[in-house]
């Protein structure tokens, strides 16, 4: 299933989460897709991937809430939500 999660900082400085992250790697059962880190406040972080099972989500956000507040939601490609949004109006 494809998730996004929302990362805000929360904690420490940049500089600590860059070098942290440097040597950090996604728990086994998270498949990333893309990471975006963005020139923002809120959120600095964007990461979609695809897991196998709330324990992998609960394995990544463990990891990081010391220094972000993390939202993780269930997502579709717009394509899929495209088809989904063809079959609902469909009946």
């Amino acid at each position: 299933m494809l998730f996004v999660a929302l990362l805000t900082a929360t904690g420490g400085t940049a500089e600590e989460r860059i070098a942290r992250r440097m040597e950090w790697q996604y728990p086994e059962g998270i498949r990333p897709v893309a990471e975006y880190w963005l020139q923002a406040a809120e959120p600095s972080v964007i990461t979609v991937f695809e897991a196998d099972s709330n324990a992998a989500v609960m394995a990544l956000t463990i990891a990081w809430t010391d220094v972000f507040d993390i939202t993780v939601v269930p997502a579709v490609t717009g394509e899929q939500g495209m088809e989904l949004a063809k079959q609902m109006m469909a009946g």
